[in-house]
């Protein structure tokens, strides 16, 4: 378990889901190992996220991004199932009894440690919203999810993500406005390469 600084006064327990399991095809292979700015690109989203969530887990298929982060203290479960639905749900899973769960992506290295500590404090001051961040009219993630949607997040249509359940209710999705940077990812290595120049 991950204790956030100051978690022992939250009333209500919060958590993270790391996906970590995409295949990189676009990519060539897995992208999360791939070197960015010096470190592995799973790193930067562990950066992000730490200290913050009263439970952190990461979810991937791949065997070296769950040594990485089981050598800093993260929880990581392996797994081989196919679909990102398999992936939310065995993140609900393992985080147990939350009120919140923030699913982050392990791709956007630029994702700022202010953004994710944002994002909480926006679904504290709302624990029925759905929280996610926007630059413009472009919404992105990661996204905090109220337990009220769990049951629909545990139940996913084969293949689908989380964009499934905010799809489904737009009037309870609130925004927090961040910097375009922090809303990239890397899908491929020129992708990645133009986000180390930014």
């Amino acid at each position: 378990m991950n204790s956030c600084t100051g978690s022992s006064s939250r009333t209500e327990p919060i958590g993270c889901v790391i996906l970590a399991s995409g295949l990189g095809r676009r990519f060539g292979g897995n992208k999360l190992m791939a070197p960015f700015r010096g470190r592995p690109l799973i790193a930067w989203a562990l950066d992000a996220t730490g200290g913050i969530f009263d439970r952190r887990v990461v979810i991937t298929r791949h065997r070296d991004v769950a040594q990485l982060c089981r050598s800093r203290g993260v929880e990581a479960l392996l797994h081989n199932l196919p679909d990102r639905s398999d992936t939310v749900r065995l993140g609900l899973e393992a985080v147990g009894d939350v009120k919140g769960c923030l699913f982050c992506p392990g791709d956007q290295p630029l994702l700022s440690r202010e953004t994710v500590e944002a994002l909480v404090r926006l679904w504290e001051s709302d624990r029925d919203a759905l929280c996610r961040p926007i630059w413009e009219d472009c919404p992105g993630a990661p996204v905090l999810f109220p337990a009220w949607t769990f049951p629909e997040l545990a139940s996913l249509p084969r293949g689908a993500g989380g964009g499934y359940v905010i799809r489904r209710y737009p009037g309870r999705v609130r925004y927090l406005p961040v910097s375009r940077e922090q809303l990239l990812d890397a899908d491929t290595p020129q992708a990645l390469s133009a986000l180390e120049k930014l």
